[in-house]
C-alpha cells in the first residue's frame, strides 16, 4: 500500500474551498463569513458561510480535519476491523441552498479517512477516500442536469472508464429517501472506501471531483439566476426542501458521523435549509410545473 500524504490532501482541500468561495463570492457579490474553530478532542475548521444573501439564501463551504480516539459507530459500519482505532479525517463539504427556486440546491463533498495502526502493532494505517456531488432541482431542467452528470462523467472518465456508471448508479441509490420511495433530487455521482488502486491514483480521483464542482455547477447558476418567480415557486420550494431535511437527519452518513464523533453541531448542520415547510399528503395538481418534478425522482439514464 503506498504511503498516506496527509498534507498533500490538506494543502489541497484548504485551496478547493477557497477557490470554490471565490467564485461564489464572486456571482453573488458578497462575502462569505469566515469562521475557524477548534474540537477539544482535535483537529478544527474553517467554515465559511452565507445567510440571508440575494443570490444563495444559505451557503456553506466547509473544511474540517478532525481526530478522535476511537472511531463512532456509523464509520466502522462497513469496516468492522477498524472499529476502537484513532482517526483522522478531512475534507471539504458544501451546501447552496439558492433563493431564486429554479437554480438547484446542491452538495458537494470530497473527504478522506485514517484509522491508525494501533501502537505497537505490526499492523498499518487503514486509509480511504470518499465524495461526490448531487443536484436537487425544484424546477428540472434537463438540459441541466445532462450539462451536470456530463462533466462529473467526463472527470471520472479520464481516471476510471467505468467510474461514472458505478458512481452514478451508487449517488442513486444513496440519495434515496425509502420512506418516501423517491430519489432527493437528480442524482449526481457518489463514492465511498476508495482505496484499492493505493494512495496517489484515489487522491487523483478525488482531485478530479472536487475540481469539477465549479464547471458543474456555476453555468446553471447563471443560466436560471434572472428567471422571474413568485410565491407560488417560493411555497414549493420551502415544500421540497423539507425532504431534503429528511434525508440529511434520517439517513445521511456524514451528518450522523458528525453528531457521532462529538462534531461541532453547528458546522453540521449548516447543510440544512434557512426555511422548509411540510404537509399532510400533498400533491402537485396535475398538469402544473410542479407536477413535473415527479418523473425525475426516481433514478434514470442521462444519455
Amino acid at each position: 500500500m503506498s504511503s498516506v500524504n496527509l498534507p498533500a490532501v490538506r494543502t489541497y482541500l484548504l485551496g478547493l474551498q477557497q477557490n470554490i468561495v471565490s467564485a461564489l463570492e464572486t456571482a453573488g457579490n458578497q462575502d462569505f463569513l469566515r469562521d475557524e474553530w477548534i474540537r477539544a478532542e482535535g483537529g478544527g475548521g474553517i467554515s465559511r458561510l452565507i445567510e440571508g444573501g440575494d443570490l444563495f439564501e444559505r451557503a456553506g463551504v466547509l473544511f474540517s480535519h478532525v481526530k478522535g480516539k476511537t472511531l463512532p459507530p456509523s464509520a466502522s459500519a462497513h469496516r468492522p476491523e477498524v472499529a476502537g482505532r484513532a482517526w483522522e479525517a478531512m475534507g471539504v463539504s458544501m451546501v447552496l441552498h439558492p433563493r431564486n427556486p429554479y437554480i438547484p440546491t446542491v452538495h458537494m463533498n470530497v473527504r478522506m479517512f485514517v484509522a491508525q495502526a494501533p501502537s505497537g502493532s505490526s499492523q498499518e494505517d487503514i486509509f480511504w477516500f470518499g465524495g461526490g456531488m448531487d443536484l436537487t432541482p425544484y424546477y428540472v431542467f434537463e438540459e441541466d442536469a445532462r450539462h451536470f452528470h456530463q462533466t462529473n462523467k467526463d472527470a471520472l472518465t479520464a481516471h476510471n472508464p467505468t467510474a461514472y456508471a458505478e458512481y452514478k448508479k451508487w449517488c442513486d441509490e444513496y440519495f434515496f429517501l425509502k420512506h418516501r420511495n423517491e430519489t432527493r433530487g437528480v442524482g449526481g455521482v457518489f463514492f465511498d472506501d476508495l482505496s484499492n488502486n493505493g494512495f496517489e491514483a484515489s487522491f487523483a480521483l478525488t482531485r478530479s471531483v472536487g475540481d469539477a464542482f465549479l464547471p458543474a455547477y456555476m453555468p446553471i447558476v447563471e443560466k436560471r439566476r434572472n428567471l422571474p418567480y413568485g410565491e407560488r415557486e417560493r411555497d414549493f420550494q420551502a415544500y421540497r426542501r423539507g425532504r431534503y431535511v429528511e434525508f440529511n437527519l434520517v439517513f445521511d452518513r456524514g451528518t450522523l458521523f458528525g453528531l457521532q464523533s462529538g462534531g461541532r453541531t453547528e458546522s453540521i448542520l449548516l447543510s440544512m435549509p434557512p426555511m422548509a415547510a411540510w404537509r399532510y399528503n400533498w400533491q402537485a395538481d396535475a398538469g402544473t410545473p410542479e407536477a413535473a418534478l415527479q418523473p425525475y425522482l426516481q433514478p434514470r439514464d442521462w444519455f
